[in-house]
C-alpha cells in the first residue's frame, strides 16, 4: 500500500490572515483550530482526495525561496481572469528567475510564499 498526501503544513506569522487568503483562493473553509494552528480544507472535510492546508504559527524568519510550493489551476475561468481574482484577494507577482516565456504565473501570498497559477483548466 502506498501513502498519499493528506495535509500540507505552511509555517506563517499570521495563520488567521493567511487562512482567509487561502480559503478565498481555493474555495476552502476553516476545518479546525488548535492552539495557533488553523486547518483549512474542502467543505466536505478532511480525508477526501484533496489535502488540507495547516497554517502553523511561527516567528522564525524565512530565508530564501521555499523548497516546496503550491501550484493552482483555475476551475471555472481562464488564467487571466483567475489572475485578476487572485491579485484582488491579496496575491502579488513574484520573481523567482522566470524568463517570461512560461505558461504559468508566479505569485506570492500575503506573507511572501510563492505559488504558481497554471494555465490548465480543471473541471
Amino acid at each position: 500500500m502506498a501513502c498519499r498526501i493528506t495535509e500540507l503544513v505552511l509555517d506563517c506569522r499570521d495563520p488567521e490572515a493567511l487562512a482567509g487568503f487561502w480559503c478565498e483562493v481555493l474555495g476552502f473553509v476553516v476545518l479546525d483550530r488548535e492552539d495557533d494552528d488553523i486547518e483549512i480544507g474542502p467543505r466536505e472535510g478532511a480525508g477526501g482526495p484533496q489535502p488540507t492546508l495547516i497554517l502553523s504559527r511561527s516567528d522564525d524568519p524565512r530565508s530564501g525561496k521555499l523548497p516546496l510550493h503550491i501550484d493552482v489551476n483555475p476551475t471555472d475561468r481562464d488564467q487571466d481572469a483567475e489572475l485578476e481574482r487572485l491579485l484582488a484577494a491579496g496575491a502579488r507577482h513574484a520573481d523567482v528567475g522566470q524568463t517570461g516565456e512560461e505558461s504559468w504565473v508566479v505569485l506570492a501570498d500575503p506573507e511572501g510564499n510563492e505559488f504558481c497559477l497554471l494555465r490548465t483548466r480543471l473541471g
